[in-house]
């Protein structure tokens, strides 16, 4: 239950952090979210520390769809063996909305497969911005 707590404390902060970088972004800038750019959150995306993985997560989902770049990182992360990483990455894919469309197969692989079934109904939640024709009939 704590970890939920944090989880939504650390995401509600995120947001509420990067939508200044979606203006720096659209002057051709590199995103920036607590001083680092997109390109250092992508790199933690692949760190040793699970906890790393999951602020960098959090991170890229606060910059929204100027955070189009990590797509490719995100869809790879889907991936972690922890639960929570692959959580606050489908967060944040739905934060980039159409232009991860790319993630889509895998998200909707997920809302089968994924043992997990807040990450499952996460997915699902990310298709809904990303994509919602994809979750026709379903």
């Amino acid at each position: 239950m704590l970890t939920r707590a944090l989880g939504a404390l650390t995401l509600i902060l995120a947001l509420s952090a990067g939508r200044a970088s979606a203006q720096e972004a659209a002057k051709g800038q590199e995103p920036v979210s607590r001083g680092r750019p997109l390109s250092a959150w992508i790199a933690d995306l692949k760190a040793a520390a699970p906890a790393t993985r999951n602020a960098a997560a959090y991170e890229i989902a606060s910059l929204g769809p100027a955070a189009k770049p990590a797509v490719p990182a995100l869809i790879e992360a889907l991936d972690d063996p922890e639960a929570a990483v692959r959580f606050p990455v489908t967060v944040a894919l739905g934060e980039i909305g159409p232009d991860a469309a790319a993630a889509v197969p895998r998200l909707k692989q997920m809302m089968f497969e994924e043992i997990n079934d807040e990450i499952a109904a996460a997915a699902r939640r990310a298709i809904r911005h990303i994509q919602p024709s994809a979750l026709a009939g379903q």
